[in-house]
């Protein structure tokens, strides 16, 4: 078994696929367009596929799963990311050396960028 496709609800489905695309390198799958689900596939072939669902969803803190992305550059990355519409979120619990930092996408889906 492995992991086929993460699935992010989202709010904003033309955003939202907008940005995982540019921030992840992804393409959408060939198939007639979905009004509520996108699928994104890696351009390259090397990795899980990510599901953008159009559905209302709660919100939690701290949320109950989130991706960490590696990065060789991860200030570089950072940069791009938040260039993209990504925000730096702030946690007071994170050790001064830290190999991560704590991203949002737009609509506030967290994701972390480790520096590989």
């Amino acid at each position: 078994m492995r992991v086929g496709s993460i699935v992010f609800r989202v709010t904003d489905l033309a955003a939202q696929e907008a940005f995982w695309s540019a921030a992840l390198d992804y393409v959408p799958r060939d198939h007639e367009p979905d009004d509520d689900f996108a699928l994104l596939r890696p351009r390259d072939g090397v990795g899980p596929n990510v599901s953008l669902d159009e559905h209302p969803s709660a919100y939690e803190l701290p949320p109950r799963i989130h991706l960490d992305m590696y990065a060789d550059d991860q200030q570089a990355e950072v940069a791009r990311l938040k260039e993209l519409g990504a925000t730096e979120v702030h946690w007071d619990k994170r050790p001064a050396d830290a190999d991560y930092v704590i991203m949002a996408d737009p609509e506030g889906n967290r994701f972390c960028v480790v520096q590989a």
